[in-house]
């Protein structure tokens, strides 16, 4: 089964959350430093703008090592 951009750039974002609060909350067994949740926030206000503005630099790269656009959300 191959991905598409759209299931790509939710599967980066997902895990890029769920490790960043990982290293990031205090609670956490892997905790590392609380400076982590910063990219927590980069990643939701990423997705956030490109809701808006349809930029998403992910895209662009997956683009780059071929990975097909699939259906729209919807």
């Amino acid at each position: 089964m191959s991905l598409s951009i759209n299931q790509c750039v939710r599967v980066f974002a997902g895990s890029f959350v769920l490790i960043s609060l990982a290293l990031g909350v205090e609670g956490s067994p892997l905790f590392v430093s609380s400076k982590f949740l910063w990219f927590t926030a980069f990643v939701g206000a990423n997705l956030l703008q490109s809701g808006f503005t349809r930029f998403c630099p992910l895209e662009n790269i997956l683009r780059r090592f071929g990975v097909k656009d699939g259906p729209a959300c919807g």
